[in-house]
């Protein structure tokens, strides 16, 4: 029976996009840091340190697979400073598996239209919420959005500034008919 199980898992493919890469690296320094102040014997320290810092270069390079110099990109998408035309550069050449980058950029306040309706459909739910919820997506996609009858995102569309008035009550009005949690 364990057999079987640890079969499944190999067979498994594991998805490994941008966030998990980023969240295996962050705990990687983590570790790293832990380690340069753990009192252990000095051969095995350097041996220990020497180690995680290959396995972090390693994550980075994975990183920079997304997208050459994925953290100066990373780091613009979450500066506030950036501008529309930085974040849509950015945005124009986001890997298919970026999903950490593509919901950084739709969470900047700057986040140009244009990059908000092309990530209106990514296949990563976060980044379609975001892009419901940011008052600078267009009205087109926000009633686009409003009427897919697949993903429940007209709440989030109701309650975004930017929603055309009409819809906007049409979907108010559909909060207060919904049944209390």
């Amino acid at each position: 029976m364990a057999e079987d199980t640890r079969i499944k898992f190999r067979i498994k493919k594991i998805h490994r996009g941008s966030q998990v890469v980023f969240g295996e690296r962050a705990h990687l320094q983590e570790v790293l840091r832990s380690v340069q102040h753990a009192k252990l014997p000095r051969g095995r320290k350097l041996a220990e340190i020497r180690q995680l810092k290959r396995m972090i270069a390693a994550r980075t390079e994975d990183l920079n697979c997304f997208s050459p110099a994925w953290d100066r990109k990373f780091q613009q998408a979450r500066d506030p400073q950036s501008t529309s035309q930085k974040l849509l550069r950015i945005g124009s050449a986001l890997h298919a598996d970026d999903y950490l980058l593509a919901r950084v950029l739709t969470e900047h306040a700057e986040a140009p239209p244009e990059l908000l309706g092309h990530l209106a459909t990514h296949p990563y739910a976060a980044v379609r919420e975001n892009v419901a919820r940011h008052p600078r997506t267009p009205a087109a996609v926000l009633c686009a959005m409003a009427e897919n009858a697949r993903e429940p995102l007209w709440f989030l569309v109701a309650c975004n500034p930017s929603t055309p008035a009409d819809l906007r009550d049409r979907l108010r009005e559909r909060i207060k008919q919904s049944p209390k949690a």
